[in-house]
């Protein structure tokens, strides 16, 4: 991610151009988002962007980074007295899937420009699966340390759970039936429940 440079209002340059890259993405998908028009939208000129971001795909990527890494960070409930690390993470997962497929910018790239998630699926993995990768971890481990979570690779453990979670943020409208109860979203939300329960539970 390119380093953030802080202006006099105490909010950052980058938050200023990934805003007006999200702007622009959110109106016209990202295949038709120039330059140009983040330059003219943040208010900067088109070398300011072109000595930080090579194209708009890079653009992108930092924001698909944000806000990801700011959907995760958001589903993480409030620790209540008695709450085991299991449930706290279990409860996270499951708010996030709910998040992301609500999240304006996630809902566009899927109906619009799906190919862009294309490499982080198939190829490797992206900054934001890092972010997430290492909260996994640290949930996990706390969940061995209170022995809700069963013994494992903490590392490998987290792989695992973000390969089905993001198989169901990914995937579940392929699934759905929403005129179908026992079909619809909260059905397939309760089985990941369900699942990852299983998957953790000692």
């Amino acid at each position: 991610m390119t380093p953030i440079r802080h202006n006099a209002s105490g909010g950052s340059d980058n938050d200023t151009v990934l805003d007006a890259v999200r702007d622009c993405v959110l109106a016209v998908g990202v295949r038709r988002t120039t330059l140009t028009d983040v330059a003219r939208r943040a208010g900067v000129s088109r070398m300011t962007l072109y000595r930080r971001w090579p194209d708009v795909r890079s653009l992108v990527g930092d924001l698909m980074t944000r806000e990801w890494i700011a959907v995760a960070t958001g589903a993480i409930p409030a620790r209540e007295p008695g709450t085991t690390a299991r449930d706290m993470l279990t409860e996270g997962l499951i708010t996030a899937v709910r998040a992301f497929r609500a999240h304006p910018l996630f809902r566009k790239i899927l109906d619009v420009d799906p190919e862009l998630l294309l490499p982080y699926v198939l190829d490797r993995r992206g900054a934001s699966q890092e972010a997430l990768l290492e909260l996994l971890s640290g949930s996990l481990r706390e969940g061995h340390a209170d022995g809700s979570v069963r013994e494992g690779h903490p590392e490998r453990q987290a792989r695992s759970v973000l390969l089905i979670v993001q198989s169901f943020t990914l995937s579940l409208r392929t699934m759905t039936d929403e005129d179908d109860p026992e079909l619809a979203s909260e059905a397939f939300l309760r089985e990941l429940r369900g699942i990852l329960e299983r998957t953790l539970t000692p």
